[in-house]
């Protein structure tokens, strides 16, 4: 059975809102204000997914998709619709997510870069791509989106000479080697312990002796290692680890986060590989840095050789309980301070911490809205103002969503 609806907003994932009798029905590759058939594919008890049967009334908005494999593969879930209105939907959700929480958003500006051949990490199964909701792999050997040296690999490497399994690629031009293209294969890899600077002898000893995924040890294959240049800085990282895959765009919010920053003591929680730290140190006296993933802790180590800085391979959480004080005590106060926190977001202690600490500048970055959202309503509530709210538009083609945010205390 069919329904004739027209879509309403677009919501965090890239549907459209519709309604059929007071109910909500989420439909894929829609585009808000279009008049559509659509059929139910699954009811639930509060609301109904759908699929398109006809566009009655297309939105102006609403172009051709430039890829092939575009709803084949599980990637790209915007490409049918035009690029600049792409962003004005993100800005949208974005806003919607803060204004939820009754924070009172500034303008929300926009950094962006390249809607094409801008991604330079994908992921290859057998060689190719899964296909969307399915275990079922597709040949390719061009992906619109990817970097030109990504593209050169897959045109020269035929899918039966892939690494089988689960492949990662990293290609850019920025990746400071000979060879531009990286083939991470998922593999176990050789456990050797690590130094974490940061805690006592003590305390050192009891983090090797726990045996779960923080304080395992670290699991480093050197095949996997890449190393890019941003800002004539080279950034070494693990493939298969965290690392942004749109280097334009990382580059244009490293400028924005550093932006009228510089003192004493600056923290970096959740500093991953140093990314943002490693352009700290020319702003600071000392960077403090704190991740729970000894594997990007140790690139850190290499990344920042030779700038004053100290490391904690610890949870956010342990960080507080064990660490912080004493950091203060020997270094002085914060005058800064960059998180990146994971999708969940802050961690409970790590969000309490910032909302009783008053460092007067808070440089906060999310891949989640909501969450990104309820953390600031925290900070908002212990005094901080939302100076500035950035579309960090890492994405284009897709519903996902990044954002920056300033935040000033003022009492």
């Amino acid at each position: 059975m069919s329904h004739i609806v027209k879509t309403q907003k677009m919501v965090s994932g890239g549907d459209c809102l519709a309604q059929i009798n007071g109910k909500n029905v989420f439909i894929p590759f829609a585009v808000p204000g279009e008049e559509l058939e659509i059929e139910i594919t699954k009811s639930f008890r509060d609301y109904d997914l759908a699929k398109i049967i006809n566009i009655i009334t297309p939105s102006p908005h609403r172009v051709e998709p430039f890829c092939p494999l575009y709803g084949i593969c599980g990637g790209c879930n915007l490409q049918h619709i035009e690029v600049e209105y792409q962003k004005e939907l993100r800005k949208s959700i974005l806003k919607e997510c803060f204004e939820r929480e009754g924070i009172k958003c500034p303008e929300i500006q926009i950094i962006s870069g390249s809607d094409k051949n801008y991604r330079s990490r994908i992921q290859l199964t057998n060689g190719g791509f899964n296909k969307k909701e399915s275990n079922e792999i597709v040949n390719l050997e061009n992906c619109p989106i990817a970097t030109a040296e990504i593209n050169e690999y897959l045109k020269n490497t035929p899918q039966n000479e892939r690494p089988r399994g689960r492949v990662h690629l990293f290609g850019d031009e920025r990746i400071a080697s000979d060879s531009k293209v990286i083939v991470a294969e998922e593999r176990e890899r050789p456990v050797r312990e690590i130094k974490v600077q940061g805690a006592s002898s003590k305390r050192k000893e009891k983090l090797r002796l726990q045996q779960n995924r923080h304080f395992a040890g670290t699991t480093l294959n050197e095949n996997n290692r890449c190393e890019v240049e941003i800002f004539g800085k080279k950034i070494a990282f693990d493939v298969q680890g965290f690392f942004q895959s749109n280097l334009e765009v990382l580059e244009k919010t490293i400028s924005e986060i550093t932006r009228n920053m510089g003192g004493r003591n600056v923290l970096d929680m959740y500093s991953g590989c140093g990314t943002f730290s490693v352009f700290l140190t020319d702003l600071f006296d000392k960077v403090c840095l704190v991740e729970h993933n000894r594997d990007a802790i140790v690139f850190a180590e290499q990344n920042l050789s030779g700038t004053r800085h100290e490391s904690f391979g610890l949870s956010g959480e342990n960080w507080i309980k064990y660490s912080a004080q004493n950091y203060i005590t020997n270094n002085g106060d914060f005058e800064s301070v960059v998180i990146d926190p994971p999708r969940s977001g802050m961690e409970k202690e790590v969000c309490k911490w910032l909302c009783r600490s008053k460092i007067p500048q808070i440089r906060s970055v999310s891949c989640n809205p909501s969450t990104h959202a309820r953390d600031a309503a925290f900070l908002v509530k212990s005094g901080y103002t939302l100076s500035k709210l950035f579309l960090l538009d890492f994405y284009p083609h897709t519903a996902h969503i990044e954002s920056l945010a300033n935040f000033e205390y003022t009492e």
